[in-house]
């Protein structure tokens, strides 16, 4: 399955993004799988941020992130989003979405393993 995250650009603090992870693939859907999403700064590792369970009834998220950060699906769409209020500097990042082994809400990143190309987000302060 491939996955192109969309959606990210530069924005202010306080400000919202909503990013997208579409799934492709000739006969591929992602609608058994949990779905995460990881971000990377320059010179840290990827950290967890969200995950969604593979009907959406479960969701997970980094501490940093909750109460700001909304993680949903639309299976019929075989896209995952990322809706994000009130982002901070400390945001600033690549985010990725990637698929998960099984159809839980994990936060390791040794469950996932399809990965998108990544989409850069930038809060300015």
């Amino acid at each position: 399955v491939q996955l192109q995250a969309s959606g990210g650009g530069l924005v202010q603090a306080g400000g919202s993004l909503r990013l997208s992870c579409a799934a492709s693939g000739r006969g591929r859907t992602i609608s058994n799988n949990g779905v995460g999403w990881f971000r990377q700064a320059p010179g840290t590792e990827r950290e967890f941020v969200a995950a969604i369970s593979w009907r959406g009834g479960s969701t997970n998220y980094a501490d940093s992130v909750k109460g700001r950060f909304t993680i949903s699906r639309d299976n019929a769409k075989n896209t995952v989003y990322l809706q994000m209020d009130s982002l901070k500097p400390e945001d600033t990042a690549v985010y990725y979405c990637a698929v998960a082994r099984h159809a839980m809400a994990a936060s390791r990143l040794e469950y996932y393993h399809y990965w998108g190309q990544g989409t850069q987000v930038t809060v300015s302060s």
